[in-house]
Parts: structure tokens; C-alpha cells; sequence
């Protein structure tokens, strides 16, 4: 089904499951490939972990970890703390894996239906729900020491986001609109960035917080046209479902308002030239996503979401530079 912080290739054939025991011959061509580096280079008892995680489709880390980078950032005064941008970084790995594992035990019935994920380690037996809830918990503890190494500020958003972090894996069950708890998740960095630098929270990393938002509405629309039919097929609610055909306009009208957000937080926080050149730089990105994909191939739906990492190294930059002009 439908998972933003997965990942995968999206076409190719069905695979007709993989063999009693150990790690499958023949794995679905859709979802997880045999013979990348979590193969060549992990044990073999890892690499279920390392699928469970998706520490091989690393595009979802950068998505939840470019809006804690923006928000260190825009905290200026210039150059964003390196050690800062580090404890981030190894957050948003741990956080990213603990809510795909937590995303994969709560939809473990609907992936063996989806051929994209069906020979996830959950419904391919190849990790127990009690292994995937303690793997779940390590990863955690780590986030929670990441956190825990910041200002009290951080701690009180970091725990505040913890109900929004439960709750999604059962958006899709009860609503459209998943994307948008999503959006509310993933961008929740923006702000703990920003509180790491300051200590405090106010108007330029709040506007940026909902910018991103309306970032994710796009990017994770595009993702969700992946599953359109088999989400339809067994129940599960989608933007991708809600709007069809709409869906063009609908991402035209999502990232114009991130754009006009960001540059918004751009005049509050006092960033010069070289910041609206970065933005400009991503919106026409953005722009190029909504106009060109086709919502009708998988592969080009993926191709689409992963260049928004793009859109995430352009904003980065221009705000680094805006501080300096």
C-alpha cells in the first residue's frame, strides 16, 4: 500500500513469493531488490532489519530531514552548527526507521495483499511482530537520545510530536487526506531545528513548518498514484483517490503555496537575494513536477517524488545564503 517513507521501484512483475526459509531467491522486483549493498555488505540476519527500516531507499530520511536542516539554517546568524546538522542527520535516520516499522506492523494484513510490498519482512515472515516492536523501540531510543542532547525547548516538541507520529499509520483507514498528517510529521523538524538554535519558537520557522506541509500534500500525492488501484481494491483512502484526475491542479495550487510560504518566511527572517534565488531554483522544480508527471505510470510517479530531495538541497542553500547578502 501506499508508504511515503518507503520507497521502491514501482512496475514490474508479480512475484510469486519467496521460498520457505531464509531470504527470498526471487523477491518482488516492485518493492525490494535482490542484490544491493544491504545484501553484499550486512549479515544475513540484518538485512530484514535493514528492509524493515528501509535504510535502503534512503529518499524518505531526506524528506524528513531537510526541514530540521532548513530550520537550523534559518536560524542563521551564517554558517548553520556542523554538529547541529549531525545530531539531525542521525535523528532522522532513527525516527524514519522507527516510523516505517511502526507503518509496517500496522499495515502488515494490507502489504501481503499489494504486489509493491508484499514480500515486506512483516507479511513475509521474515520478522515477527514482537522482533519489529523491539527493533522499533532501539531506534527510538536513539531518536530520544538525539533529542535529549538538545535545549528543553526541543524536548517539549519533540514530545509533542508524538501523536502525530502514533496516529498516522491509521490516517489512510479513516481518512483522504493521510498526506497531510504526513506533512504535519515530516516537517515538524522545521521547527525543532529552528528551537535548537534559538530556544524558542516563532513566526519564520512556524511559516516554513506550513510551507512544508503543503510541500508533502504534492510530493506525497504524486507517491500515492503508485497504489491507486490495489489502495481502491482492499479499502484504503488516498489523495491520489480523492482527487483523479483533479490531481494536476491540485499539485500546481499545493506547491505555489509553499513557494509563496517559504518566501514569506524569507522576508520575516531578514534573507537577502541569494535566498530567493533558491527558491525560485526549487519552485521551478515544483512547477516541473506538477506539470510533467503522469499519474498513470508508476515509474514516473517515483521519479517525480525522489526529485524533490533536489527541492530540499536548493532551499537549503538559498537560505545558507541568503544570511550572507
Amino acid at each position: 500500500m501506499s508508504d511515503p517513507v518507503a520507497t521502491g521501484t514501482s512496475v514490474g512483475p508479480r512475484a510469486s513469493g519467496p521460498p520457505a526459509g531464509g531470504t527470498p531467491a526471487f523477491r518482488d522486483p516492485t518493492d525490494i531488490h535482490h542484490g544491493d549493498w544491504v545484501d553484499r555488505w550486512l549479515p544475513r540476519w540484518a538485512e530484514p532489519y535493514a528492509r524493515l527500516a528501509r535504510w535502503d531507499r534512503p529518499i524518505g530520511t531526506w524528506l524528513l530531514l531537510f526541514p530540521g536542516w532548513w530550520g537550523i539554517a534559518l536560524a542563521g546568524p551564517r554558517w548553520p552548527d556542523m554538529l547541529l546538522l549531525l545530531l539531525f542527520a542521525i535523528g532522522a535516520v532513527a525516527m524514519r526507521g522507527a516510523g516505517c516499522t511502526l507503518n509496517d506492523i500496522a499495515d502488515r494484513e494490507y502489504d501481503g495483499k499489494v504486489a509493491r510490498t508484499r514480500f515486506r519482512p512483516l507479511p513475509s515472515g521474515r520478522v515477527t511482530v514482537p522482533q519489529a516492536v523491539l527493533f522499533m523501540a532501539a531506534q527510538l531510543a536513539v531518536g530520544a537520545a538525539v533529542l535529549f542532547s538538545l535545549n528543553p525547548t526541543c524536548w517539549l516538541l519533540g514530545i509533542g510530536v508524538l501523536a502525530l507520529i502514533g496516529t498516522y499509520p491509521f490516517m489512510k483507514r479513516i481518512t483522504y487526506w493521510p498526506q497531510l498528517f504526513l506533512g504535519l510529521n515530516f516537517n515538524w523538524g522545521a521547527l525543532l531545528g529552528w528551537a535548537a538554535v534559538t530556544g524558542s519558537i516563532s513566526w519564520p520557522p512556524l511559516l516554513l513548518y506550513a510551507g512544508g506541509i503543503c510541500w508533502t500534500l504534492g510530493y506525497d500525492t504524486i507517491y500515492a498514484h503508485q497504489d491507486k488501484e490495489d489502495d481502491a481494491r482492499i479499502g484504503v483512502k488516498s489523495s491520489a483517490l480523492a482527487l483523479g484526475y483533479r490531481t494536476r491542479p491540485f499539485l500546481f495550487l499545493a506547491y505555489g503555496t509553499a513557494a509563496v510560504l517559504w518566501a514569506i518566511t524569507g522576508v520575516t527572517a531578514g534573507l537577502g537575494l541569494w535566498f530567493r534565488l533558491g527558491l525560485a531554483l526549487a519552485t521551478v522544480q515544483l512547477f516541473w513536477q506538477a506539470a510533467r508527471v503522469n499519474i498513470d505510470d508508476p515509474a514516473d510517479c517515483l521519479d517525480k517524488f525522489r526529485s524533490n530531495r533536489l527541492v530540499g538541497w536548493l532551499l537549503l542553500a538559498g537560505i545558507v545564503a541568503g544570511h550572507f547578502v
